[in-house]
C-alpha cells in the first residue's frame, strides 16, 4: 500500500472545464482517505481586456458558485476536515492587480502560481512546449522569480513546468536562480503528482537534483482533476523517491500568504 499523505493544496473544481467531479465528491474521496487539509486551487478566472478568454480555466461568472460549493463543504464538514479555498493562478503582469481585485470580492485563503503561459497569456508562448531556446527558459524564470517577490504566492506549482531540451549547463544557470528566489521568499516549490502519472516531463529530476543543493522547501500536490487522484499510489511512491535520492526538505503544510500586495 502506497504511503498517505495529510494534506492537499493543489485541488481542481468542474468549474475550470477540465476537470471532474463534484465539489463535495472531492472532500469525501478526501476524509475517506484520512487527509487533515484539503485546499481547492482551481484555474482561476482572469479579467482579461477586450471580451478574451482561453478554455483552460473558470468563466469569471462562475467565481461566485465555486466560493460558494466550497463555503457549504467547509460548514458541512466542519471538525472532519480542514477546507480552504484557493486558486492556481499564472502572474499576467499587466492584469495582475485586477486579478486580485477580482479574487478578493470573495472568500480567498491563498493563491498558488501555476505560469502556464509567458508575457500575458493571450501574447505569450507555453512554457510546456518543448524549446532549446535559452531566452524561453530565462523569461519563464525571471517572470516566476518577479511573481514569487510579490509575497502573494502560497507556493510554486510545478515549478520545473518548463520544457527546456537545450544544454544542461544553461538549465541549472537559470532554474538556480528560481530555486534560491523560492529559498529568499520563503515559497515552496511543488513535486507535482499528476505530472508522473500523465508522463510527463515534469517532475524534472535535473530540477531537483539542483533544489537539493539549497534549503528550499519542496510540498508534493496531487493537481487533483478528479476526485480519485487523491488516492495515492505508484506516483506518490515515485514522488516520495526522488525526495529521498535528493535528500529533498519536504514538508506536507504551508503557510497560507493571503493574496494582496503590501503597499
Amino acid at each position: 500500500m502506497a504511503p498517505k499523505l495529510k494534506t492537499n493544496y493543489h485541488t481542481h473544481s468542474y468549474l475550470c472545464g477540465h476537470a471532474f467531479g463534484k465539489t463535495e465528491d472531492y472532500v469525501e474521496k478526501a476524509i475517506s482517505l484520512e487527509y487533515e487539509v484539503l485546499g481547492f486551487s482551481d484555474h482561476t478566472p482572469y479579467p482579461f481586456p477586450n471580451g478574451y478568454y482561453d478554455t483552460i480555466r473558470m468563466r469569471p461568472e462562475m467565481q461566485k458558485r465555486y466560493v460558494d460549493e466550497i463555503l457549504e463543504c467547509r460548514e458541512k464538514y466542519k471538525g472532519q476536515i480542514e477546507i480552504y479555498i484557493g486558486y492556481e493562478a499564472e502572474y499576467y503582469p499587466k492584469h495582475f492587480s485586477d486579478l486580485l481585485d477580482m479574487l478578493n470580492r470573495y472568500t480567498c485563503d491563498y493563491i498558488i502560481l501555476g505560469q502556464h503561459c509567458l508575457n500575458n497569456g493571450y501574447d505569450g508562448v507555453s512554457p510546456s512546449s518543448a524549446t532549446d531556446d535559452p531566452k524561453t527558459l530565462e523569461q519563464y524564470v525571471n517572470q516566476v522569480c518577479e511573481a514569487m517577490r510579490l509575497g502573494v504566492f502560497t507556493y510554486i506549482a510545478h515549478p520545473d513546468l518548463i520544457h527546456f531540451t537545450g544544454p544542461d549547463e544553461i538549465y541549472e544557470q537559470h532554474m538556480t536562480d528560481l530555486i534560491k528566489a523560492s529559498v529568499e521568499t520563503d515559497t515552496p516549490l511543488e513535486l507535482n503528482l499528476r505530472g508522473i502519472w500523465n508522463y510527463s516531463h515534469y517532475p524534472n529530476e535535473k530540477f531537483f537534483k539542483i533544489a537539493s543543493k539549497f534549503d528550499c522547501k519542496v510540498i508534493i500536490g496531487s493537481d487533483a482533476h478528479n476526485p480519485e487522484a487523491l488516492a495515492f499510489g505508484w506516483d506518490i511512491d515515485k514522488a516520495l523517491s526522488i525526495c529521498d535520492k535528493y535528500s529533498l526538505n519536504l514538508i506536507d503544510r504551508v503557510k497560507l500568504k493571503k493574496p494582496v500586495i503590501k503597499k
